[in-house]
């Protein structure tokens, strides 16, 4: 079906269910950024296969909004004679309330499935409508599902134990700390339904969401009992021997029975109303007590503990190995043999694989040539599939998900002699990078305040990016973290931490010609040299291990400071990677290491 069909189809049935507007979020039931194919509803109605977007639909009009990593990308996969493109965050773009407001009348309404929209989402689309006098009609049965003919069936992968060796804490220590949080707001239970959450909380892992290694489940915590309500054919004797006398393990659809018992009890009920689907607030009724704020397993799972972050130090010195090897493969490789940003990725996962810790990727792999590396969250198709040649620009955003750890790195190459501009803007990201990297800030920071810091040089320039600059990093789980985010417009107010893991990578985007990003995974480490007294600073420790294109540095506009910062980097570098390495490789390595 192409876009004007699967549309129509959609309007008949909204007029069947008596609604003028349907909403199709990208999310799912558990608020999921990456989403398993089964619940892709707005990829399948829209073709836009971004990772974020949302589309509204009235009977004569159809939009999908997407942020600024996805501009260019929506603009050439929506058909713009169903769609109009709505960038959102730019000045005079309204929202998507604002849009339904103004698109539809008083006494209209707007049909959601109630699973699929947040508490906190659905009270602020409620609140904005109300103004013209719109309701919103929950309907239980996804109207996309009713479209999608062929559509994919539920994952139903085995699930694996996480061992201790790597998590560094057991699931009784866990559920005691989550207990005692519980205790402290007088809640008699806690629904969690965030699957990296649940993974983390019980020491599991899975495979039902493409580069994510979570499980589709719930989880509700009791003072005294936790229960875990997941796809059974998927629970395997190790997790049941693991989690026995601990967890009682329930099937999936038993939820809301689960929840409406408890909910007849008036007790106090935990839940964190920006993850916690409508659908459970329906479940428990207006008339009971609800504590809505973020769960405290969200920052449990950021503040990484020894064993978890000397693990993410191992799995970033093998994965820069791995990323080691591409390019000096690259190097050699590229107008001798024919290469396309498909084989290219698939060079690179060929390199991480042949590692006894490796999982899987961490997420699609932006392999992006010339015009393409503009593109910022660009993924390569057959029909897009450019050949690599010994001229321009490269750009390869990738990462891996080892036991002990998952990596995000961004390289660009100079495939040829880069040009004067294209050496100004690289050096001004790389100056970004530093800049934030060696930066020192007190105890309270948040990234909203940081985020600047990696843009200054860009500025002088009168030159931005439009993405944030950086994004928390899960132990092997979700490469996309929260609570902290170096971000103008992600950043919720959470102050960075000690163990907090999370990427640096600013970037620069010249649309139809070039993009540059540069990024490194780093760990916030106190700065015991300005801390005194009650006075605490912190800073980052870099743990990406992989070079910087050198060829496309402009020396000049580097001070001192960041020239040693970048030969100190190298010389790192060097020294951890090369005992991995045959003498042909270490010979790559040493070039490119060398001091600028």
């Amino acid at each position: 079906m192409n876009a004007q069909k699967k549309i129509d189809s959609l309007r008949r049935l909204m007029k069947k269910y008596r609604i003028n507007a349907y909403l199709i979020p990208s999310t799912d039931p558990h608020q999921n950024e990456y989403v398993p194919e089964f619940w892709q509803r707005r990829k399948f109605i829209s073709d836009f296969t971004g990772s974020a977007g949302e589309v509204a639909v009235t009977n004569t009009k159809a939009g999908l909004w997407t942020d600024s990593r996805y501009f260019i990308q929506a603009e050439q996969q929506l058909d713009a004679q169903v769609f109009t493109l709505f960038k959102a965050g730019l000045p005079d773009v309204p929202t998507i309330n604002d849009w339904l407001l103004k698109e539809l009348k008083p006494g209209k309404i707007l049909g959601v499935d109630p699973q699929v929209i947040s508490l906190d989402s659905f009270k602020n689309m409620e609140t904005t409508l109300a103004k013209g006098k719109i309701k919103i009609k929950c309907i239980p049965k996804n109207l996309v599902d009713a479209v999608w003919k062929d559509r994919p069936t539920p994952p139903h992968n085995s699930i694996k134990v996480h061992e201790e060796k790597y998590t560094g804490e057991s699931v009784t220590s866990k559920l005691k700390r989550l207990r005692e949080k519980m205790a402290g707001e007088h809640a008699e239970a806690h629904v969690i339904t965030r699957l990296d959450s649940i993974s983390w909380l019980f020491n599991i892992r899975g495979s039902d969401i493409k580069y994510n290694p979570v499980v589709i489940a719930y989880a509700i915590i009791e003072p005294d009992k936790a229960s875990l309500f997941v796809d059974e054919s998927k629970v395997t004797d190790a997790m049941k021997k693991t989690l026995s006398g601990l967890v009682s393990l329930r099937p999936y659809e038993d939820m809301e029975e689960e929840l409406r018992q408890i909910a007849e009890k008036k007790n106090l009920i935990w839940i964190d109303g920006s993850t916690a689907n409508q659908h459970i607030i329906d479940i428990i009724g207006i008339k009971n007590r609800i504590l809505n704020k973020p769960g405290p397993i969200v920052l449990f799972k950021a503040l990484k503990n020894k064993t978890e972050i000397q693990g993410i130090k191992n799995a970033h010195i093998r994965d820069g190995a791995a990323v080691v090897k591409f390019l000096a493969w690259l190097d050699t490789t590229v107008g001798q043999t024919e290469v396309s940003e498909i084989s290219a990725a698939d060079k690179l996962a060929d390199f991480r694989s042949h590692n006894s810790f490796f999982q899987g990727l961490s997420f699609e792999t932006i392999s992006s040539y010339g015009n393409h590396s503009a593109i910022v969250h660009y993924a390569p198709t057959p029909e897009s599939d450019a050949i690599l040649k010994p001229e321009g620009i490269y750009l390869i955003d990738s990462g891996g998900q080892y036991l002990d750890g998952t990596t995000d790195i961004t390289r660009t190459i100079a495939l040829g002699p880069p040009t004067e501009e294209e050496k100004d803007r690289f050096t001004r990201v790389l100056q970004g990078l530093i800049g934030l990297s060696s930066t020192s800030f007190p105890k309270g920071t948040v990234g909203k305040q940081l985020d600047t810091i990696a843009r200054i040089a860009l500025w002088e320039k009168g030159l931005n990016f439009l993405h944030g600059t950086g994004h928390g990093i899960g132990h092997f789980l979700n490469v996309h973290e929260g609570p902290q985010a170096i971000s103008y417009y992600r950043c919720i107010g959470v102050a960075f931490e000690p163990g907090m893991v999370q990427s640096i990578e600013p970037g620069y985007y010249k649309e139809g010609e070039y993009g540059m990003r540069v990024e490194n995974v780093t760990l916030v480490v106190p700065n015991n040299d300005l801390s005194y007294g009650e006075s605490e600073f912190f800073t980052f420790e870099t743990l990406t291990m992989c070079p910087i294109d050198r060829n496309l540095i402009n020396k000049e506009l580097m001070c001192a400071k960041e020239i040693d910062w970048l030969d100190r980097y190298h010389k790192k570098v060097f020294e951890t990677l090369a005992p991995l390495f045959n003498e042909k490789d270490i010979s790559w390595l040493d070039k490119a290491t060398q001091p600028i």
